[in-house]
Formats: structure tokens, C-alpha cells, sequence
């Protein structure tokens, strides 16, 4: 059996305020040239559909055209931390006359089970479990115990709770943070980072132990984690500066036979535009121009010792999509090497005051001083 393993589209995603639309339709027009190459039992799309639980009409109407493109296999979707339950389980029956299953919520009760779909090949069937993003006050009704150690707690609970049939091949969609051990997963900026690595989010893998594969969610690049069977597949797009330099694919895999294991095989996306960065003078940077590039999402690093003013629109006639200019020069390494140590032994409230008075040129008059001590003392109850 063949399966396409995809997660965080996050449709309606902008970056540094540029609209990704027509970036994530020619995604989405790709998928179907390898749709009609490849032709996979199964697509599984491990969470995060949306950029925001509330999405824009656009980032709906690409959810749209991706299920229109998927219509000719079986489909299995959950929920990540970014989408709202009730906007993507909207359709839900209508969805799955058309073979298309939907999971947004983890079991809502003790009797609950996770929603299992079962495929057949020739050599028996392959169980799919889906397990939708979850955080302990989604279970902390029916399972306190379990809810008050997080999430590993949660999911070991679920899983045992499954009396899964372990001579069967079972693959398991889940969108978590997931850890080999004290080995942390590569992240990019472009997605939530957990409070702590070593935090009750963060849950080993060794409580997937049973499955044959993992199609797991939440990280951005692409990784497996403790071995292969337990893969981030990653975003189809860059969505952020940190991820410059990755190649996005769609990860396909292959399972046979229990003994046989799986072969997973990746499908590179080509974009429209790429997202590069550049460092060097403002000459090595107009230099770098070139027609395949200048349409590309650029953040870029100027070495020079004296930048113009309005350095931007030197540099616009050379890159159309600039998503941020970084000055690293002598000036500001001594700015930082003198005040930095300094500044991390100020308060919350000296530093907001340093801050402020940075950026606005004045020091807080009596109403902005006196708001800036609540949410201090409001953030501190909260924390203690």
C-alpha cells in the first residue's frame, strides 16, 4: 500500500506580510501531477490545514480545491494546534461519503475510541488511527489523572485504551511535539515553539513504539524521529526565514508486508518564488541580482560600515520581495557587546522603560508607566 504522508499546508500563512496563495495553489497543483504519477491509496494530512482558527475566505476556498484534487483516494485529515475544531469538521458526514475522513477532536469521553479507517491491500488490512492535536484540558474531564502529567500521560492512556491488534499493520496520524529522549526535533521560527523542551508538551516517542509508521505533525522540517518509521514530513512551502535553505517534497510511503517493513521516497515541490538569504555589502547584494532570482522572498544582511538612508529602495529595482533588511556591522556588534550584559540585569519594567524610551524618543508619562506595572503584576500572578 502507498500512501502520501502531508502536514501544516497552513493555508492562509502570509510571510513578513506577503499573501502565499498562488504559492500554496501551485502546491496543491503539483500534488495532482504526482496524484496522477504515483497514484496513492491514501493521502494522510497530519494538521495545522490553517494558518489561523479563524481562516480568510481565500485560505477556505484552497482547502476546497485541494479536496476537489483529492477526490479519487482515500483521505484522512486531524486537526493541528492552528485550526478551530468546528470550521474544519464542517462537511464532516457529507465528506465521508466521498472517502474523505476528518478527525478534529481527541475522544470526549471514556468510552471513546480514536476514529480508526481501515484499508486493505493484498496482503490484509492496514489500521489508521487518527489522533488530532490535544492538550490536557481537552481530556481533563474524563481522564484528571492522566490530564494533570500532560500529554505523553494522555496519549499512552489512549493508545493502551485502543486494544490494538499489533500482527496487523497500524499507522497512527498525530500532531504533537514529539522527542527522541532529551534529543529535541530541528524547528524553524515559523512554528510554535513549545513553553519547554523538557516540558509536559513535549512527548517521547517511544509512546508510538508499536506502530509501523507515524505520520506525525507540528515541526516544519522535514526529520524522523529515533528512526524512520516516525517522520515529521514537514511543510510543503517555506514559512519563514530559517527554512532558506531546505528542500520541501511530499513524502510518500511504501508499506508491504508486516516483516517487510516500509520504503519511504520523497517528491520534491517546486515554488514559484524562493525564500533566500543574502549577506554581504549593498554592492555584493545588488550584484547577487539576477532574472531567476529577483522575484524571490529575500531577507537580507548589509556588512557595510555606512548604510544610505532609506537603504530599501536602493535595493527594491534589484529584488521585488524583500521580507527584511539586517544591518551586521561594526556599529552594531559594539552596541550590543556593551549593552547587552547590561540589559539582561534590568527588570521586567527597567527594560520596558528602556525599551520605550528607545524607540519613542521619551520616557513613559504616569498612565503608560502606571499600565505597564499591572500587566507585569498580572503577568506574575499568573506565572507564580
Amino acid at each position: 500500500m502507498k500512501f502520501f504522508h502531508l502536514s501544516d499546508l497552513h493555508f492562509g500563512k502570509q510571510l513578513h506580510g506577503y499573501d502565499l496563495h498562488l504559492e500554496q495553489r501551485n502546491f496543491i497543483s503539483q500534488l495532482c501531477d504526482c496524484l496522477k504519477s504515483e497514484k496513492p491509496d491514501a493521502v494522510l494530512i497530519s494538521g495545522d490545514i490553517y494558518d489561523k482558527s479563524v481562516p480568510a475566505s481565500s485560505a477556505v476556498s484552497l482547502l476546497d480545491e485541494l479536496l476537489v484534487a483529492l477526490e479519487d483516494v482515500t483521505v484522512l485529515i486531524i486537526a493541528g494546534n492552528h485550526d478551530s475544531a468546528e470550521r474544519l469538521r464542517y462537511g464532516k458526514s457529507f465528506l465521508e461519503k466521498h472517502d474523505i475522513h476528518i478527525s478534529v477532536m481527541p475522544p470526549q469521553k471514556e468510552d471513546d475510541k480514536l476514529e480508526k479507517i481501515v484499508l486493505k491491500d493484498e496482503y490484509g488490512k492496514v489500521n489508521f488511527y487518527m489522533l488530532p492535536f490535544l492538550k490536557p484540558s481537552m481530556v481533563r474531564h474524563f481522564m484528571p489523572d492522566e490530564a494533570s502529567q500532560g500529554e505523553q500521560a494522555i496519549i499512552a492512556k489512549l493508545i493502551a485504551d485502543e486494544d490494538i491488534d499489533y500482527s496487523s499493520r497500524n499507522v497512527i496520524l498525530t500532531h504533537q511535539f514529539y522527542v527522541n529522549g532529551t534529543v529535541m526535533p530541528v524547528m524553524c521560527d515559523s512554528e510554535l515553539r513549545p513553553v519547554s523542551a523538557g516540558g509536559t508538551d513535549a512527548v517521547d516517542i517511544s509512546v508510538l513504539d508499536g506502530f509501523d509508521y507515524a505520520a506525525l505533525g507540528h515541526i516544519h522540517s522535514a526529520q524522523y524521529v529515533k528512526e524512520e518509521k516516525f517522520r515529521y514530513c514537514g511543510t510543503p512551502l517555506k514559512y519563514s526565514v530559517s527554512e532558506a535553505g531546505q528542500d520541501k517534497s511530499i513524502t510518500v510511503v511504501t508499506i508491504g508486508a508486516k516483516t517487510e517493513g516500509i520504503c519511504i521516497n520523497t517528491l520534491p515541490i517546486k515554488t514559484k518564488h524562493d525564500v533566500l538569504k543574502l549577506r554581504g555589502s549593498l554592492a555584493d547584494i545588488i550584484a547577487a541580482s539576477n532574472e531567476s532570482n529577483r522575484q524571490d522572498y529575500v531577507s537580507i544582511t548589509l556588512i557595510d560600515d555606512d548604510i544610505p538612508e532609506m537603504v530599501k529602495e536602493y535595493i527594491e529595482p534589484y529584488f521585488e520581495n524583500i521580507l527584511e533588511i539586517i544591518v551586521d556591522n561594526k556599529r552594531t556588534r559594539q552596541i550590543l557587546n556593551e549593552d547587552v550584559a547590561d540589559f539582561k540585569e534590568l527588570t521586567p519594567y527597567e527594560a520596558f522603560g528602556a525599551f520605550f524610551k528607545e524607540v519613542l524618543g521619551r520616557v513613559m508619562n504616569e498612565q503608560e508607566d502606571t499600565l505597564i506595572k499591572e500587566i507585569i503584576s498580572e503577568v506574575n500572578n499568573e506565572t507564580n
